[in-house]
């Protein structure tokens, strides 16, 4: 089982991009979505998660009022929409299902991530 993760590219500063994350195998339902960012020679950081079941969201302050993490359950589809983007965004963003949002992560998939590239 693999998550996709799709819907990067080049964009200027100061604009949107949505990401999608998607599986062909799996109930992404069942599952808490986090979606992380990782630059060469960083730690991978997440920017946003959904639990499982409450779809309650959860984000680090970095990216709070600016990203926006949403389920569609009719299409097994996690999208993480960004605005107002920075050119320290630019990483490669890959989504994860997990057993839940909060405590010490429990991953149980990954997906091949996405290049996000923001031009200043």
């Amino acid at each position: 089982v693999q998550l996709q993760a799709s819907g990067g590219g080049l964009v200027q500063s100061g604009t949107s991009l949505r990401l999608t994350c998607t599986a062909s195998d799996v109930a992404l339902d069942d599952y808490a979505i986090g979606w992380f960012l990782q630059t060469p020679g960083m730690e991978r950081e997440g920017v946003a998660c959904i639990s499982g079941g409450d779809d309650r969201t959860f984000y680090p302050d970095s990216a709070k009022g600016r990203f926006t993490i949403a389920r569609d359950h009719a299409k097994n589809t996690v999208y993480l929409q960004m605005s107002s983007l920075k050119p320290e965004d630019t990483a490669v963003y890959s989504c994860a299902a997990m057993k839940e949002c909060t405590g010490p992560p429990v991953y149980v998939y990954w997906g091949q991530g996405t290049q996000v590239t923001v031009s200043s």
